[in-house]
């Protein structure tokens, strides 16, 4: 009989991989993507100082809400997790994904819904005036890192069912199809001893 692997076995043994590739993949964009909402500008303030009536305060959502660059900092350790765990573990580093998108989501709701509150250290430290509520107006931006928030909160819920050939351990080197293993020529001598034993002649 052929000892070649049937089309099925060749699956089974690349499959985790390639869906393990697929999921570290992802969880890398999704750190990317929340990186990048936290770099332009989230919160426009007007504040004025000694010198200048007015002063342009621009805060980035980095500054702003450094959770959200926290945030993708955890995604990019899960992507690399993701890349050794088995089954279980493959829980946790969902659970942790659903946690930095819920993180990103909250930081950025916060901004919308007290944007002078938010920048009002900024504003001081730009100015030298502490202003308790400065003006403040919002670009898109805050909005959009509550929708990446809830694309990365979708991933990690989509990764508990990455279910069926998830294996911490592979299996590639097991005998296809169970056989036993071949008679060695020791077990072939102490046969014939027992047959002279019992007076036949195995010749």
């Amino acid at each position: 009989m052929s000892d070649a692997p049937t089309p099925g076995a060749a699956r089974a043994g690349t499959d985790g991989p390639a869906r393990r590739g697929r999921w570290v993949l992802l969880l890398v964009l999704a750190a990317a993507l929340v990186a990048v909402v936290a770099l332009p500008t989230w919160v426009v303030a007007e504040g004025s100082s000694s010198l200048e009536r007015s002063v342009d305060v621009r805060v980035t959502g980095s500054a702003v809400a450094p959770q959200a660059t926290a945030a993708g900092l955890v995604l990019l350790a899960a992507a690399a997790a993701v890349a050794l765990v088995g089954r279980v573990g493959r829980w946790v580093v969902a659970i942790v994904t659903v946690g930095a998108g819920l993180l990103v989501c909250a930081a950025a709701g916060g901004v919308l819904a007290d944007p002078g509150g938010a920048v009002w250290g900024a504003v001081a430290e730009a100015t030298g005036v502490a202003v308790d509520d400065p003006s403040a107006s919002l670009t898109a931006w805050p909005v959009v890192a509550v929708v990446a928030g809830v694309v990365v909160v979708l991933l990690g819920a989509a990764l508990t069912r990455a279910g069926g050939s998830w294996r911490h351990t592979s299996r590639r080197h097991e005998r296809p199809g169970g056989a036993a293993p071949a008679t060695t020529g020791a077990a072939d001598e102490r046969a014939d001893w027992d047959a002279l034993s019992r007076g036949d002649d195995p010749s």
